[in-house]
């Protein structure tokens, strides 16, 4: 597929005015309109923060598509297939086998989301004090990798940092800046490749396939493993589908399934790709590491053969992994996605374009160019659009990237995001038309914007928790 054939109006590839979603609609959810007053006390109630506003509170929720998505009729009459055996249940092998079949990896450990896979990786590949270099961070990724002793390194491309660039694949790894990491720290200093598929911190930014099988190359001629965070891969295979020489005429399970063989090992945080509502795993090859992340499971998330999850929910997982590589989903998936932000970028709305695969990124630093960081612009921002509207936005900037371990200093990233999240089958293209029309009017209003300061910093992942107040 090429990238005309995905106008705003996606219908018109069918002879249409209109696109529409491959789904219809069996049961529904109310939504509660707010009144700006009601917004006003909801927002100041929570500190600013919208990770701490009440759902009932929010009209149109993009604050992540982590667990949001909604699930499929197989899915819900898979919920009730489910075996509830602690040991050895039936719908874990149901799940291994899936895994298996679409990934390609040896062995699956479940969890009950991906955090405690990230968690289960660091502590049996990592040593204090190695290296993990990755294609930028991520929150939770991070944190793990930093308390069992791990030391973070940056090694994606430049481009990734500049979210006006247009580069197809600005979630590649620089095979230079690997390099000179391991000529200087040596390669037995380097615990892992920690390699995401769609960088979530720089826009929902995918790999290319040429990318990882290079990476490949070069891990092997110094014996480094790569492991993958495979939570959105699935949309990362349509970015290579479509703008990739060689894979256009390719089905997505095909594209995942190769990019899987040029890695050791894999996690994922099931709540994206794979539909669901809750749950996770990790994927290895190696035998010995594998039998080490199966006995700890066991002390922080359950048996080998449930880690964390009921069985009802390893069924709908195997359902949703299915359905995640139907191409007319995951079509209209990217579609939805692209028609938000082909709406604001209609309006010179500065957003992180080539437009990613699960969200729409608003650069707070061009919404806000008078905000110096240590204001807070992406959190003034998702403040801004909730009081506006009733959407639930969430920040990746200078709060999500928190403070340095060794020298409590913020970190300063490059990219001062406000993400407007999609979840999966939830809204319609009505949806996507008010909040688009809401950023509009935010940004119509920019220059009035004074900004945040934080009044209370949790010491762990402080943007989920933190609490702010306005800048008089």
């Amino acid at each position: 597929m090429q990238e005309q054939d995905y106008p705003r109006t996606m219908g018109q590839q069918f002879g249409r005015r209109s696109w529409a979603e491959p789904w219809k609609i069996k049961m529904v959810e109310p939504l509660r309109v707010t009144s700006r007053a009601e917004r006003e006390a909801a927002l100041k109630a929570a500190g600013y923060n919208t990770f701490l506003l009440r759902s009932e509170d929010v009209y149109i929720d993009l604050l992540t598509d982590s667990g949001t998505n909604a699930m499929s009729d197989r899915q819900w009459a898979a919920l009730m297939m489910g075996d509830e055996a602690y040991a050895g249940s039936r719908s874990f092998y149901r799940l291994e086998a899936t895994v298996q079949q679409v990934y390609g990896y040896r062995h699956i450990i479940p969890t009950h989301q991906g955090r405690g896979a990230e968690h289960l990786i660091s502590q049996v590949a990592i040593r204090r004090g190695q290296y993990v270099p990755g294609n930028m961070y991520f929150t939770t990724t991070r944190l793990h990798q930093e308390l069992a002793g791990g030391i973070f390194v940056d090694v994606i491309i430049d481009e990734a940092h500049d979210p006006q660039s247009q580069y197809p694949f600005k979630g590649n790894v620089d095979l230079d800046k690997l390099q000179a990491l391991i000529d200087k720290v040596g390669p037995q200093q380097i615990a892992y490749i920690s390699l995401a598929g769609t960088v979530n911190m720089a826009g929902g930014q995918p790999v290319s396939m040429a990318n990882v099988r290079a990476l490949r190359a070069l891990c092997d001629r110094y014996g480094l493993r790569i492991f993958l965070d495979s939570t959105r891969l699935v949309e990362n295979a349509f970015f290579i589908k479509e703008r990739e020489p060689g894979y256009a005429e390719q089905r997505i399970a095909a594209i995942v399934r190769e990019f899987c063989s040029y890695t050791d090992g894999a996690w994922m945080s099931a709540k994206k790709d794979a539909l669901v509502n809750i749950g996770g795993w990790l994927a290895l090859n190696d035998d010995q590491l594998a039998d080490e992340a199966r006995n700890l499971v066991v002390v922080y998330e359950g048996l080998h053969t449930y880690g964390g999850m009921a069985g009802r929910d390893m069924e709908a997982l195997a359902v949703g992994i299915e359905e995640s590589l139907q191409e007319d989903y995951i079509r209209a998936r990217i579609g939805q996605v692209r028609y938000l932000g082909e709406l604001l970028l209609d309006w010179d709305i500065p957003i992180v374009v080539p437009i990613g695969g699960h969200a729409i990124f608003l650069d707070a630093r061009r919404f806000y160019p008078h905000l110096p960081q240590d204001l807070f612009p992406a959190q003034t921002l998702a403040a801004e659009l909730y009081l506006d509207s009733g959407v639930r936005a969430m920040e990746r900037g200078i709060a999500s990237a928190g403070r340095d371990p060794k020298t409590g200093q913020n970190y300063y990233p490059k990219l001062e995001l406000t993400r407007l999240t999609i979840p999966r089958r939830v809204y319609t293209q009505a949806h996507m038309d008010v909040v688009a029309e809401s950023v509009k009017a935010v940004y119509d209003q920019r220059h009035q914007a004074r900004g945040l300061r934080m009044v209370y910093e949790p010491r762990y992942l402080r943007f989920f928790q933190a609490r702010f107040e306005p800048v008089e």
